[in-house]
């Protein structure tokens, strides 16, 4: 039986080139020598697709579950090790380029995320933050939050555009690319990526429509 670990390397694989491409596209130019992180790695989408654009890649995360399975099939340059994205184990200015993608809906204090990203990187060096973003609407945030908990406990909120701007503002991180994307998920692949099953399964599935759209947030910001 295919669990959540392999669906999510399934899709991660699907989407590898698409995202290594947009990584060229946002991040130009690289040099190709950068020290790279990402914060709550998982299965290491970001770093594979990172990989071959940059020196070295470590990938950090608090699941040995996952970082198991990104050390699997990792391309050369790249390392994984555990870590809280809430406390880094990197001393000050480490890394040229720090990323964290799909991380600050599942953390109970994203300010401090993004604070130890900024502190971990070095002055002129850039993070990418990624996520799925919150409406505007307050309401209808509440109600995406509360489907998105019922599909995954460990979902905390979703940040609307001005809480992650007000986050990288915060750490004298400025702006220098944005993108706003619209992200189509069926809902049995979605479901799969948790390993919903029986009665829980069905009565999740009916809280979304069935495929759904999310907006999902790119933000590249330079430290001063």
């Amino acid at each position: 039986m295919t669990g959540p670990v392999e669906h999510r390397r399934a899709l991660q694989a699907e989407r590898h080139d698409d995202l290594q491409a947009r990584l060229r596209r946002l991040l130009a130019p690289l040099g190709g020598d950068e020290r790279a992180l990402d914060v709550g790695c998982g299965t290491g989408a970001l770093a594979y697709a990172l990989a071959p654009l940059v020196g070295e890649v470590v990938g950090v995360d608090s699941s040995e579950e996952l970082l198991a399975a990104a050390r699997e099939n990792a391309p050369e340059g790249c390392t994984f090790v555990p870590g809280d994205a809430t406390a880094l184990p990197f001393p000050y200015g480490d890394f040229d380029l720090v990323g964290c993608m799909r991380v600050l809906h599942h953390v109970h204090r994203p300010e401090l995320v993004v604070a130890e990203i900024a502190r971990v990187t070095q002055p002129g060096g850039r993070i990418l933050l990624v996520d799925q973003l919150g409406d505007v609407d307050p309401m209808r945030s509440l109600e995406l939050d509360r489907f998105e908990r019922a599909r995954d406990p460990s979902h905390t909120r979703l940040l609307p555009d001005a809480d992650i701007r007000g986050y990288l503002e915060a750490n004298d991180l400025v702006v220098t690319a944005n993108e706003i994307v619209r992200e189509r998920r069926e809902m049995g692949r979605y479901l799969d990526l948790v390993g919903l099953e029986g009665e829980e399964r069905e009565r999740v599935a009916r809280m979304a429509p069935d495929p759904h759209e999310v907006e999902v947030g790119w933000y590249v910001a330079r430290k001063a």
